[in-house]
């Protein structure tokens, strides 16, 4: 059975966007050869990818541009050439290249799709979608970015859906020079559960 990572930037109080959506604090730290360096690993890492719709629609209006070619060349060739999968109630079809549209409640297709064989599966950003999938104990691993700025009461929770707490073990963490940190956690049950 393959699993499903989540990966996302976060605030330190665990937003992953302001109430209107922006996320441009994530791109606010100064440029860091060490984490253009991991963001390009990350990208080589293989793996099939999984987006929210808006999350989707956002790469696909970036990663295929002559521009994304240009400032960042390898990454945007493994994003385009990297199977993709998209979870949307609303979207139909597709236009960015490898890339299956799951239609409906993400929770089975997901589901069925872990139990299929093949490649693990990566959720970048889609904050949403994280926030549904996990009380549903879909996500085997949070790779979290902590970005050190602070959004407050204008941030959207990435775990703001829960209405049970979640033990975590921290499998590995990585600082960069920058100021963002990577942690990566696995779900270990709810709280309280023995």
């Amino acid at each position: 059975m393959r699993r499903l990572i989540a990966f996302d930037m976060v605030t330190l109080d665990g937003c992953y966007a302001s109430t209107d959506g922006d996320f441009s604090w994530t791109h606010r730290r100064e440029r860091d050869a060490e984490w253009d360096a991991f963001v390009q690993g990350n990208a080589d890492s293989g793996g099939e990818l999984v987006f929210g719709r808006v999350t989707y629609q956002m790469m696909a209006s970036w990663w295929p541009t002559p521009a994304a070619a240009q400032n960042e060349p390898a990454v945007a060739e493994r994003m385009n050439a990297l199977p993709k999968f998209v979870c949307s109630r609303t979207l139909r079809e597709a236009a960015w290249n490898n890339t299956a549209v799951l239609e409906g409640d993400a929770i089975p297709r997901l589901r069925a799709l872990k139990s299929e064989p093949g490649a693990d599966l990566v959720i970048l950003g889609s904050g949403e979608l994280v926030a549904s999938l996990g009380p549903a104990g879909l996500i085997d691993e949070y790779q979290l970015v902590i970005v050190p700025v602070v959004l407050g009461r204008r941030g959207r929770s990435l775990f703001g859906g829960f209405a049970a707490g979640m033990d975590l073990r921290l499998a590995r963490s990585r600082r960069f020079g920058n100021g963002n940190m990577l942690l990566c956690y696995e779900p270990q049950g709810r709280v309280g559960d023995p």
